[in-house]
């Protein structure tokens, strides 16, 4: 029987793997990422049963000392630059070259860096997807200077307005655009607009100031 090629090889794994969602979950940042772990759990099997071998070269290793945060917190910086080599079961073999960086406190930023590095290759290499939603998936179209609220945008907005003068700001929005509102919505927007002023500032606490706010919205 014929041996795959590297190339072919590869492309079985590809097919094999399939996608690789970001499962583990950056506590610090918020937000998800393929681990190591992850990424060569599911592509080493595939590895293994299309015969493909992995080796790495480091092409350029630099340490510094860099220091983090208000406690300026001393921190090991290694950036490395390595070659990985793909051997194939018919020998011949591709090189796929990364650059990767990590930092740590204790003595694991270059292990750090070596593992973003081989995560890295394997995922570039292999062009595993995500299985998630393309950010193109959805597309928006930008507000003109002439688009108003909706009606229930106003009212929303009055209703959370926590002092008077969140809601003469409404008040004023609604004066000068009260021509492209209905006489009922207008009605509306002055009944709910009192009713939120005496919330804010019943009328025993502070009469002279509700009755300035009340004039925003006057007709």
């Amino acid at each position: 029987m014929e041996k795959l090629t590297v190339v072919q090889a590869l492309n079985e794994v590809m097919k094999s793997v399939g996608a690789i969602a970001k499962t583990d979950r950056n506590q610090a940042q918020g937000f998800n990422f393929r681990g190591i772990d992850s990424v060569v759990n599911a592509v080493s099997p595939a590895l293994q049963k299309f015969g493909v071998i992995v080796t790495p070269d480091v092409l350029d290793y630099r340490y510094e000392t860099v220091e983090i945060g208000r406690n300026r917190t001393a921190m090991g910086h290694v950036r490395v630059q390595v070659a990985y080599t793909f051997h194939g079961p018919n020998g011949d073999s591709i090189v796929s070259t990364v650059a990767a960086e990590a930092m740590d406190s204790g003595d694991k930023a270059s292990a750090k860096a070596m593992s973003v590095a081989f995560r890295t290759a394997l995922l570039q290499t292999l062009c595993l997807p995500t299985d998630e939603v393309d950010p193109d998936a959805s597309s928006y179209e930008r507000s003109s200077a002439d688009d108003v609220l909706s009606p229930s945008a106003v009212m929303m907005k009055i209703s959370q307005s926590t002092n008077l003068e969140a809601l003469a700001s409404v008040g004023q929005y609604i004066t000068a655009n009260k021509d492209k509102f209905s006489a009922d919505n207008l009605d509306l927007f002055r009944q709910k607009f009192k009713e939120q002023q005496l919330r804010i500032n019943p009328p025993a606490l502070d009469v002279e100031t509700t009755n300035d706010a009340t004039a925003t919205v006057s007709s």
